[in-house]
């Protein structure tokens, strides 16, 4: 009887030495980067960690393809970036680890800016994708601060603005919707007085913090809110200074979400889009006047901790070419 020897498998390092070197791929000029040569779980090395980090601070979004991760490898590969925050400050249903989003926002929004500790990256991962549509829109709040002409910067800088989980800012009013997610999403009312203008706790740049959680600005009358929002928000989500990702399966997608605004459309009709997000503990922003958010009413302590930012290596700002 002839017996047959197999090949000891390799390392997991051996593999890792013999793939090619991380790399990333600009997808537009103001926002957007496919980053290449990394398997993302929780064994990526402290280096890989780096590129990262820097490449999201370059490109605001980046693109994983066919990376296939699941519950466990999501969330583990999340703890070797930060600190994992619950799912969110309200909604428990789906886990207290990760939330499922079933559809799509339709809005531009950053992720829970009612409270005052924001998540500093969001981590999203298709699992059901519609036949077609359903794609994802971030821009770049960064590159629309600079981008705003003297006046304007001027007056945002000296802006607040009221964030709520209550509050319909399409509509204009206190939502009435009564399903059962919208019950669920303000079962704990949420407001917290943001800057309008932050300065980035790891990069240091000022960035327009704003979406479809603002209801007022500190001082102002409704419709000069009104005017004044839609004129800052105008010039965030211009094309120009936008990314669009049509999701396949597989796909893994970061984001700054100190210095974004995402928006996924809901064009698929009937179809069912389903992914799963995790989101990363971040600071309290800070105003360019030193002075930090302040809470109004709710408490995110059980939510999240409050990160302590740490320092880029090698970070050469929004324009460089990694």
């Amino acid at each position: 009887m002839t017996s047959t020897l197999t090949a000891p498998t390799e390392n997991a390092e051996a593999v890792r030495n013999a793939a090619p070197a991380p790399s990333v791929t600009r997808l537009g000029q103001n926002i957007g980067a496919r980053v290449d040569g990394i398997r993302l779980g929780g064994d990526i090395t402290d280096d890989e960690v780096e590129f990262i980090r820097t490449a999201l601070a370059a490109h605001k979004a980046v693109v994983f393809r066919d990376q296939n991760l699941t519950d466990e490898s999501q969330y583990a590969f999340a703890q070797r970036l930060g600190t994992p925050t619950q799912a969110h400050p309200t909604v428990h249903s789906t886990g207290l680890e990760r939330l499922t989003l079933e559809g799509a926002a339709n809005s531009w929004h950053t992720d829970v800016t009612f409270v005052d500790r924001i998540p500093k990256i969001s981590i999203l991962r298709a699992i059901d994708l519609p036949p077609y549509g359903g794609a994802t829109i971030w821009a770049n709040t960064t590159a629309a601060y600079k981008a705003l002409p003297e006046p304007l910067r001027i007056l945002a800088d000296n802006l607040w603005a009221t964030h709520s989980n209550e509050y319909d800012y399409a509509a204009g009013h206190q939502s009435e919707d009564n399903s059962e997610h919208r019950r669920e999403f303000t079962r704990n009312v949420f407001e917290t007085e943001h800057p309008v203008v932050h300065v980035h706790p790891e990069t240091g740049e000022r960035s327009l913090l704003l979406g479809h959680f603002v209801k007022g600005f500190t001082g102002l009358k409704p419709r000069e809110f009104q005017d004044l929002f839609s004129a800052f928000q105008d010039r965030i989500t211009k094309e120009d200074n936008t990314f669009r990702w049509n999701w396949n399966d597989g796909d893994v997608v970061l984001w700054d979400n100190h210095a974004t605004q995402h928006y996924g459309v809901k064009d698929f009709g009937d179809h069912h889009r389903k992914i799963r997000r995790v989101t990363l503990a971040g600071a309290v922003p800070t105003a360019v006047g030193g002075e930090r958010s302040r809470i109004i009413t709710g408490d995110a302590t059980d939510f999240s901790v409050i990160d302590e930012p740490r320092p880029l290596v090698g970070y050469l700002g929004d324009a460089a070419d990694l």
